[in-house]
C-alpha cells in the first residue's frame, strides 16, 4: 500500500492531504483566523458549577466558556475511589472561582464551547506523557505480545523509579530502539517542566502551551511505515520540517521533499476537486448506486441506494454487491468529511445473515486504519447500522462552509406559489389595519411572474376587496422567500 502526504502552505492557511494509492483519504485544514485548539493548555478559572450536569464552565480566555465534566477532572491517587454507581460529584473537585490547569479535548463545535480535561497529555513521536498518572500503557494497535512487553520494559528502564508521570506507548513506537524512546521521554520531561513553570506565573484565561502547527503536527501524528514520502510546497516550512524530523524522527527526514513543480501540489491527485465533491450530499458509486449523506446537529445519516445498478443474477445479490461497495465508500467518506458523533447507516435490506456479516466486516475493516476511534453495532431490527466516531474538531463541511443565506441552513426554500399566498395574507392584514391608497409588492422575479400570470385573477380580487391598486416590482437581489408589501 503506497501512502503519501501532501502539504500546501499559503500565508493564512495550511492544508495536509493523506493519499493512499492515489486516492485522497483524509484532509486537514488549519487557518490563521481559527487555529485548532486541541491539546492547547490554559490556565482557567471556574466561572460556574452545575451539579445537575456534573460539570463546570471554565473561562480560558476564549469567546465561549469551556465545558469541564466531573469525569475529566484528575484526582489525587491517594484519594478514595468514588462510588462507581453514584459517579464523581463535581462539588467534590471544584468550586466557582477555582483556578485549574486544563487542556482542550475538543474544539468548539457549532454553538458548543471547547471541552476540557485536567488529565494533561503531551504527545511525542513514540510516547504520550501523562503528568497526572503513573501507569504505562501500550497502544492496542500493537498486537504482538512480545513487542508490547519489550516496549513496556524499555520505557520502564528509561523512566526509572523517580518518575511522577505515566506514559502511553504509541503505535509508531513498534520496533523503536531504547535510545529513540529515551530521547522522546527526556524531551517530554523537559517540556513538562517548562509548562509547569509557565503555569505557575500565568494568569487565569491565559494560554500556557500551544500545540504544534499543522505541518509539524503531521510529522508527529501521521507518519507511519506505510508513508513513502512527504511533499510540501513551501521552502521555509520545508526547512522547519527537516529540522524537526532530524531532531525527533531522523530516520524519516530523507522522505521529506520540497515540491517545486509548476502545477499546484494539490492538483497532483485532483485533491481540490475531491474536497469539492465531499461537500455535496450525494456520493456516486462505480456500480451505479449512490450514497446520500445528511449531517445534522444531533447525528449523521447515510442512505444507500442501488440507483442505476440492476445486477446480473438476482435481487439479493444486487443488494449485497451494492452494500459491499457502499461500506468501503462510507469508511473513506467518514474520514474525508471528518464526520463524528452518532452515525446511522441505512444499508439496503439484506435477507441473508452471511451477507449482513460480510458488509459489517468490510465496514469495520476499512475503518481499522482510521485515526479516530470508532464503534460499530450490529444491524438493528429495522435494518440500520448504528455507529459512533470520535469527534474532536469541526467536520469538513462546517469548516469550509456556512449556512445558506437564502434558506438559513434549512436546505430548502419556499416555492413561488407559497410566497404568493403569503403576499395575499399580508395584503389582507394591512387592509384591516390601515387605510390603503396604493400597495407596492416587492419580491423575486419568479414570484412577480407568478402574480402576473397564474395568480393574476387573485390579484384582481384583492384590488377589488381593498379598493386599492396593487403594483408589482421585481427585486432580483431578494432571497427566494423574501417579499415586502409597502403602503404608498
Amino acid at each position: 500500500m503506497k501512502e503519501e502526504i501532501l502539504i500546501n502552505v499559503t500565508p493564512r492557511e495550511s492544508r495536509a492531504a493523506l493519499v493512499e494509492n492515489g486516492v485522497l483519504q483524509e484532509v486537514l485544514v488549519e487557518r490563521a483566523s481559527r487555529r485548532g485548539l486541541i491539546s492547547n493548555i490554559y490556565r482557567g478559572r471556574v466561572s460556574r458549577v452545575l451539579p445537575g450536569m456534573q460539570a463546570a464552565f471554565v473561562d480560558v480566555g476564549l469567546e465561549r466558556t469551556a465545558f469541564l465534566h466531573a469525569s475529566d477532572i484528575a484526582r489525587n491517587p491517594d484519594e478514595d475511589a468514588p462510588d462507581r454507581d453514584a459517579g464523581p460529584n463535581i462539588r467534590d473537585f471544584v468550586q466557582a472561582g477555582d483556578e485549574l490547569l486544563v487542556q482542550v479535548l475538543k474544539d468548539p463545535i457549532g454553538t458548543k464551547g471547547a471541552r476540557l480535561t485536567t488529565y494533561i497529555s503531551m504527545p511525542s513521536r513514540f510516547v504520550v506523557m501523562l503528568p497526572n498518572s503513573t501507569s504505562i500503557g501500550v497502544s492496542v494497535r500493537i498486537e504482538d505480545e512480545a513487542e508490547r512487553e519489550r516496549l513496556r520494559t524499555l520505557v520502564e528502564c528509561c523512566i526509572g523509579e523517580s518518575t511522577q508521570a505515566g506514559y502511553i506507548i504509541r503505535t509508531a513506537a513498534e520496533g523503536a530502539s531504547l535510545e529513540a524512546l529515551r530521547a522522546d521521554i527526556m524531551f517530554l520531561q523537559k517540556l513538562w517542566e517548562s509548562i509547569s513553570n509557565a503555569a505557575r506565573s500565568a494568569q487565569p484565561g491565559q494560554l500556557v502551551h500551544e500545540d504544534l502547527p499543522l505541518p509539524l503536527r503531521v510529522l508527529r501524528d501521521l507518519l507511519s511505515p506505510e508513508i513513502e514520502r512527504v511533499r510540501i510546497d513551501s521552502s521555509p516550512w520545508f526547512e522547519r520540517m527537516r529540522d524537526f524530523a532530524a531532531q525527533f524522527i531522523p530516520q524519516m527526514a530523507p522522505m521529506i521533499e520540497l515540491y517545486e513543480g509548476p502545477r499546484p501540489i494539490f492538483d497532483l491527485y485532483g485533491i481540490d476537486d475531491e474536497v469539492g465533491r465531499a461537500l455535496h450530499p450525494k456520493v456516486p458509486l462505480k456500480s451505479g448506486g449512490y450514497l446520500i449523506f445528511d449531517q445534522t446537529e444531533a447525528l449523521t445519516t447515510i442512505d444507500v441506494n442501488t440507483g442505476a445498478y440492476v445486477g446480473h443474477r438476482n435481487l439479493e445479490e444486487t443488494i449485497f454487491r451494492t452494500n459491499l461497495e457502499a461500506a468501503v465508500a462510507i469508511a473513506r467518506q467518514l474520514r474525508l468529511r471528518n464526520l463524528g458523533g452518532i452515525i446511522i447507516i441505512d444499508f439496503i435490506d439484506m435477507q441473508e445473515e452471511d451477507h449482513r456479516s460480510q458488509v459489517l466486516q468490510a465496514l469495520s475493516g476499512r475503518l481499522a486504519n482510521d485515526y479516530a476511534k470508532t464503534q460499530i453495532m450490529n444491524v438493528s431490527p429495522l435494518g440500520l447500522v448504528e455507529m459512533t466516531r470520535k469527534r474532536n474538531r469541526e467536520s469538513l463541511e462546517r469548516l469550509l462552509c456556512q449556512p445558506c443565506p437564502s434558506c438559513d441552513g434549512r436546505g430548502f426554500v419556499k416555492t413561488a406559489e407559497t410566497v404568493c399566498y403569503e403576499v395575499f395574507r399580508e395584503i389582507i392584514r394591512q387592509h384591516r389595519q390601515f387605510d390603503l391608497h396604493e400597495l407596492l409588492v416587492l419580491a423575486r422575479p419568479e414570484v412577480i411572474e407568478r402574480l402576473l400570470d397564474e395568480e393574476s385573477a387573485s390579484v384582481a380580487e384583492l384590488e377589488e376587496l381593498t379598493g386599492s391598486p396593487i403594483r408589482l416590482q421585481s427585486e432580483s437581489m431578494y432571497s427566494p422567500d423574501q417579499f415586502d408589501v409597502v403602503l404608498m
